[in-house]
């Protein structure tokens, strides 16, 4: 190879990087946004992710640029992780078609129409119809479709030069001897990233290797790892992307890699593991342009089905990688309270709904939290503690916002059932923030066991398993009857109350009895009367919530008198309910 070829070599390979990228731009200008819009839309599940992404990537022809429009998408909270995953595999499916199209390039027949399928062949001519188009176009859309054509002839030139220049290196020993270091498949993995990692394009460097397996030098053994290389190297695009964004659209990019890695690394073992019994016997083949373009499809199609069971998996290792920050939880915290907007309460039925829907996550969470005090009582861990009082915080946080956004709204002319609905949201997410304070209480109580290490007796441990029992009951109905507005609902919670009230002075009076048979010890008495009084309170604050609810409906309803009238057994139903809970969490059992 003399210097001149060399020449035709690097002009050549200039211009196939410049019509790729010439190509791949027109076509994102003609997409006008549309396919950004369709990204976000059409990604409700995982296999329609992987299909969109893959056509995406097939139109602009870089998959680079879908993964990084995708970190831009996750890194502006437009798309979720989970919805990222699957584009990402899609764009790597669909990155496949520019090596089939270049592979083109290698048809050989004296054929006329087969010809015309030659690049070189039609080239020409689109090259002319694009020029055409670019210069006498009126408007852009005709512009750009020049610039695709334009684009795509240069690149095929481009091919044609680099496959011309370096035909003659199939007779030199020395370019032949060099090649046999691919033989090493870590070194051919390392040469195709590092090559697709400084262009920054797998489909280009796909393309180099295609032009310059006309040598006759590859085979399919030494081209596979190369070609595993390659999609590693294309990750480094989406990396580059992501540095300055925020940690959502790093792990974007994390998920990228470790796709890439996780399907080299499974599609090398199988290969290499077979091999070593089967014998293979196209491993020392020659590799063709087609052949290039077949190992490229096969392995990014056979990563994809892999994965694809598995993208919660890669979600998970992207957060392994990067984990949650605090500032991260606040974050999402915080743009949850955009929905209380000022603009709102011009329009207050519709701010009220908008607390409403607050005020019912404060609710779940609650639940949650109290049900994660109540855990500890036998599955006791510092993580749990520190996991409630951080529940704990961000109900406060709740309370406090949502208090704010209704004390100003309570300041406009309301409608009076406007004015009742702010009134009785007001109530109950005081309610709510008490039940997580008596939550706290719960689990340090626990922790001081835990200190001293005090141990509970069985009997006092089967007890308070029937209490939590109760507890998780009523928490379970309020929160159900808040979050849905269910009157019916409500009205079963005020007899499961006064059943937790007898639980709690049966549980202390048995205590006590043990404590004088010297089956319990003072300290343990102290910290279960703790413990059983704030289970007591929780439940009166979800008995005040649920009748709330009630006089939602009933205005005129004071609730002393409503309790009292429903304990002096008044209502029927009432104390069919009594009864049966009274059995249910009965401690004679």
């Amino acid at each position: 190879m003399d210097i001149f070829a060399f020449f035709t070599l690097i002009g050549g390979l200039a211009l196939f990087l410049y019509g790729m990228n010439v190509m791949g731009s027109g076509l994102e200008k003609i997409s006008g946004g549309r396919l950004e819009l369709l990204l976000e839309r059409l990604t409700s599940n995982s296999l329609k992710a992987v299909l969109f992404g893959a056509a995406v990537t097939a139109v602009i022809q870089s998959s680079s640029a879908t993964t990084v429009m995708v970190v831009g998408f996750v890194n502006s909270g437009i798309m979720k992780l989970s919805q990222a995953i699957g584009i990402i595999m899609g764009a790597n499916v669909g990155t496949t078609i520019t090596s089939w199209i270049l592979s083109l390039t290698g048809i050989q027949s004296d054929g006329v129409f087969i010809r015309l399928l030659k690049p070189s062949s039609f080239s020409p001519v689109l090259a002319f119809l694009g020029i055409i188009l670019y210069l006498s176009g009126k408007n852009s859309k005709k512009k750009d479709i020049g610039e695709i054509l334009l684009g795509f002839a240069v690149l095929m030139y481009g091919m044609e030069s680099m496959s011309g220049a370096v035909k003659p290196l199939a007779d030199e020993p020395g370019f032949v001897n060099l090649l046999t270091i691919f033989k090493n498949p870590l070194l051919g993995v390392l040469v195709g990233a590092i090559l697709t990692a400084v262009i920054q394009s797998s489909s280009a460097s796909v393309g180099i290797l295609q032009a310059l397996s006309v040598t006759g030098a590859f085979t399919y053994g030494s081209i596979i790892p190369i070609i595993m290389g390659q999609n590693i190297g294309t990750c480094v695009t989406a990396m580059l992307s992501s540095v300055g964004a925020n940690k959502s659209a790093k792990r974007t990019a994390f998920v990228h890699l470790y796709f890439n890695l996780i399907g080299a690394a499974v599609f090398l073992s199988a290969y290499f593991g077979l091999n070593a019994f089967l014998r293979f016997d196209f491993s020392n083949d020659t590799v063709g342009v087609a052949g290039i373009a077949l190992i490229h499809s096969i392995f990014n199609i056979f990563t994809t089905i892999l994965l694809l069971p598995f993208i919660h998996g890669l979600e998970k290792l992207a957060y392994l990688t990067i984990p949650v920050s605090e500032e991260e939880r606040q974050a999402v915290l915080d743009s949850e309270f955009q929905l209380l907007d000022d603009r709102f309460l011009q329009t207050p039925g519709f701010a009220i709904e908008q607390c409403r829907s607050l005020a019912g996550r404060m609710a779940t969470l609650t639940r949650e939290c109290f049900l994660k005090a109540m855990g500890t009582f036998e599955h006791y861990s510092k993580e749990t503690l520190e996991e409630v009082i951080s529940l704990e915080n961000r109900i406060d946080k709740y309370d406090d916002k949502i208090s704010v956004y209704l004390t100003k709204l309570s300041s406009q002319d309301l409608a009076y059932q406007d004015s009742q609905n702010v009134s009785t949201l007001l109530h109950c997410i005081t309610d709510l923030e008490r039940i997580s304070d008596h939550a706290v209480n719960v689990v340090e109580s626990v922790q001081e066991t835990h200190k001293r290490k005090l141990r509970f007796s069985k009997k006092a441990a089967e007890e308070m398993r029937i209490y939590s029992s109760a507890m998780e009951d009523i928490l379970n109905r309020t929160v159900s009857a808040f979050i849905n507005g269910d009157e019916q609902q409500a009205l079963t919670v005020e007899p499961l109350e006064e059943t937790i009230d007898e639980l709690n002075k049966e549980i202390k009076k048995r205590h006590i009895k043990r404590l004088r048979k010297g089956k319990c010890t003072i300290e343990l008495g102290l910290i279960l009367s703790d413990i059983a009084t704030n289970y007591e309170r929780a439940a009166d604050h979800c008995s005040n919530i649920a009748i709330c609810m009630i006089q939602t409906q009933d205005a005129e309803l004071e609730a002393h008198k409503y309790i009292n009238h429903l304990r002096e057994g008044e209502e029927i139903s009432y104390e069919q309910q009594l009864s049966e809970l009274r059995e249910k969490y009965s401690l004679s059992k």
